[in-house]
């Protein structure tokens, strides 16, 4: 019989272990407004394009008010937001 019981597979139960919450926050063809979060990633599996700001945790949110485009460019995806400047 062994003294110690095996460590390791009781280590995470019983305590809350919670996703992440990752993922896409707001769809194509959505309008957005300044500061709102448009993805939360783990690298760079979207890059920021025109209007788009990365934080240093890899999230992407809009930097201007207006729509939001996703587009592929040398097999990347890129999100962008046009913003429309009618009569100003």
């Amino acid at each position: 019989m062994a003294k110690k019981k095996a460590a390791g597979s009781k280590a995470r139960q019983g305590t809350n272990l919670r996703g992440k919450r990752l993922g896409l926050k707001v769809s194509g063809g959505a309008s957005v407004l300044p500061g709102s979060i448009i993805t939360r990633q783990r690298g760079t599996l979207i890059h920021p394009g025109d209007n788009v700001g990365m934080g240093r945790d890899f999230t992407l949110y809009a930097k201007s008010a207006g729509v939001l485009n996703f587009r592929k460019k040398l097999g990347r995806k890129f999100v962008d937001i046009s913003t429309s400047d009618k009569g100003n």
